[in-house]
């Protein structure tokens, strides 16, 4: 046997790809502490905190309207899969997180979403999972956006859409509300 054939399977990790964009980072550079473009390894059982405190936090925000520690995000299994994901929890006092239109305030938590845009302040965060199989570790790799990810990105809207193509911004814009009508009035 070749030592091709004894080396070990080569397991895939899972990767949380993280695109960061403020409107004034150009002028203040608030994400100057981060490690943009390069992987880095996170272990399994280590919580990954964002934030302004550089003695606590592994992701560091150099601005004082961030938290000391803003948010931090778990990886895990989930039970009786062999599914991983990511929790996200708040940890600021002052300021709501949202996840896609889910508004978590202090230590509030969820599973997040395999892609989403994470929002705190002015800050904009697109968060993406790519799947893998390590269970020691996983990925992070951090991108800088130079347009608002908001509007970059086309996350599916929870707002109805009306079938008459009418929106209701539409009537409260009238100062009048919308008022059902039998099908058959028409």
């Amino acid at each position: 046997m070749t030592s091709f054939e004894e080396a070990e399977t080569e397991e895939t990790v899972t990767c949380l790809h993280l695109t960061f964009y403020h409107p004034c980072q150009e002028e203040k550079m608030m994400f100057r502490c981060l490690n943009f473009c390069r992987r880095e390894q996170v272990r399994a059982d280590e919580v990954a905190k964002f934030g302004r405190d550089s003695s606590v936090c592994r992701y560091n925000l150099v601005d004082t309207r961030v938290s000391r520690i803003q948010f931090s995000l778990q990886f895990f299994r989930k039970l009786h899969t062999s599914e991983y994901c990511f929790e996200i929890k708040n940890l600021s006092k002052k300021t709501k997180l949202t996840v896609n239109q889910t508004e978590l305030g202090y230590l509030n938590k969820i599973d997040l979403p395999w892609k989403c845009i994470i929002c705190f302040g002015d800050y904009q965060i697109l968060a993406e999972i790519q799947e893998g199989e390590s269970v020691d570790y996983f990925e992070t790799h951090l991108h800088l956006a130079e347009a608002p990810v908001l509007q970059e990105r086309c996350l599916p809207s929870l707002q109805p859409v009306p079938e008459k193509g009418t929106s209701p911004s539409f009537f409260l814009s009238q100062g009048k509300s919308p008022t059902e009508i039998d099908e058959n009035e028409l």
